[in-house]
């Protein structure tokens, strides 16, 4: 079964890293879809954010790809049965509900699973992450490394 796991990952932290290694023991092929968010400014580019995800994740099982357009689009060329959508909190579920019953209504032969981030990177946002970057604090623990250095780099 194919899972699509969708986000902007702009960027990756470990929250995200958690939800996509259960997914990828759960599912046979996870794909890791990195798409633009039309209500936020991206502090990298769709291609680097890609690069970053795939020097991140080293599954087998998993494939990371840039997106576009809908969702449920990108799921039925892909063959993808099943939405994953990561959860930290209530105000998580408020939004992902909204999405989840829109998608269902699109596609109502895909289903959209919630998964709980690890309880030890439930406050962990990529708003945060770029904050805490841009005022050049240490987030070797709340990332991968290769996000780190990125955002090191990108911040000096």
């Amino acid at each position: 079964m194919i899972a699509v796991y969708p986000g902007s990952f702009d960027p990756l932290h470990n929250g995200h890293v958690d939800v996509i290694e259960r997914a990828a023991a759960i599912f046979d092929t996870v794909l890791v879809v990195v798409f633009a968010n039309a209500g936020k400014k991206p502090l990298f580019d769709a291609p680097t954010r890609v690069q970053l995800v795939r020097q991140s994740i080293n599954r087998p099982n998993v494939e990371v790809e840039e997106g576009s357009g809908l969702l449920v689009d990108y799921a039925h060329r892909r063959g993808a049965r099943v939405i994953i959508r990561g959860l930290r909190a209530v105000l998580d579920f408020d939004y992902e509900f909204q999405f989840a019953l829109m998608n269902k209504r699109m596609a109502p032969d895909i289903e959209t699973i919630f998964m709980l981030t690890g309880e030890k990177y439930s406050y962990l946002s990529s708003t945060l992450i770029k904050e805490l970057a841009g005022y050049r604090a240490d987030i070797a623990s709340l990332v991968p490394q290769a996000v780190a250095q990125r955002l090191d780099y990108h911040f000096q």
